[in-house]
């Protein structure tokens, strides 16, 4: 019996170093494609190019901030809902003009590991549209969480400007486009309100 716990034990060890092992090769092929990109956006002439560039960069970072959390964690199947939202938000935050400060709503929930790239992309999508509709002030507040409530997991993105008419944007948005792709895949629901403040929200179980 003792040979057979010693022999799992082992076992145990070489998936838990081959899962690390993965986790830093797939981090460090992320942050060379983000700089090949990042490279390439600024080299090009072409102003759509520039921006469809910059967009990629943007998401492939929230990837790479989403699987460094991935990388860090103790656990093989599951993540802190907490670590996850703080390190997408500060990625997304250093590319932001201005001044922007995050704020964070956060519980101590821990989910599966197959949701955490779809969450780091619908958090990076939903940081950069409040950005991009909640005025032209250069010192900005936003609001992000990512809370468990009556069975649900409740991500959203919260600013204080003027919001815009989803169903005018809905369908030339390729960001928000993907944004619904992703909670389709989560098996939740998008949705947007504009008062008190202007909320994105993604639902899902």
């Amino acid at each position: 019996m003792l040979v057979d716990i010693s022999e799992r034990k082992d076992a145990e060890t070489q998936i838990r170093l081959l899962f690390n092992e993965l986790n830093h090769r797939v981090k460090n092929n992320m942050q060379m494609l983000q700089s090949l990109v990042s490279l390439a956006s600024r080299k090009t002439d072409n102003t759509e190019a520039r921006e469809i560039l910059r967009d990629a960069s943007k998401r492939i970072a929230a990837m790479a901030a989403a699987q460094q959390v991935l990388y860090s964690t103790t656990d093989a199947t599951h993540f802190s809902a907490r670590e996850l939202l703080e390190s997408v938000c500060e990625t997304a935050r250093q590319t932001f003009p201005g001044q922007v400060t995050i704020r964070y709503s956060i519980d101590d929930t821990v989910l599966a590991n197959d949701t955490a790239m779809p969450l780091a992309l619908i958090l990076n999508e939903l940081l950069t549209n409040a950005l991009k509709y909640g005025g032209n002030a250069r010192e900005r507040t936003l609001e992000a969480g990512l809370l468990r409530a009556d069975g649900e997991i409740c991500l959203f993105v919260e600013d204080d400007g003027p919001g815009f008419d989803w169903e005018s944007v809905r369908h030339r948005s390729s960001g928000l486009k993907l944004v619904q792709g992703l909670a389709r895949q989560l098996r939740g629901q998008f949705s947007v309100t504009t008062e008190p403040r202007t909320r994105c929200s993604i639902h899902f179980s």
